[in-house]
């Protein structure tokens, strides 16, 4: 079976920004969070592979890329395959 979409909470707890799947749904419900620029306020959210979400972190906002959907909470170098950093584009 192939999963096309990941509950926002689940994802941001398997790619370890945030320490319980409680902290995420309340991240996700705070409407900080948005999901290809559009701000939500549910932590059911569908996200999907290549969406760009914009995360309210205690060290600052980070923009993430989502490169694969997790199937279980694994470890920190597992889960930091789940996204990419996007950053500013470089000055030339």
């Amino acid at each position: 079976m192939v999963v096309e979409h990941q509950r926002l909470d689940s994802w941001l707890w398997c790619a370890r920004f945030a320490s319980t799947r409680a902290a995420c749904a309340d991240m996700a419900g705070s409407g900080h969070v948005r999901v290809n620029r559009q701000p939500t306020e549910k932590p059911h959210a569908k996200i999907r592979v290549g969406d760009v979400l914009t995360l309210p972190l205690y060290a600052g906002v980070k923009v993430v890329e989502v490169l694969a959907l997790a199937d279980r909470r694994g470890p920190a170098a597992e889960a930091q395959l789940l996204y990419r950093l996007v950053g500013p584009p470089a000055r030339v």
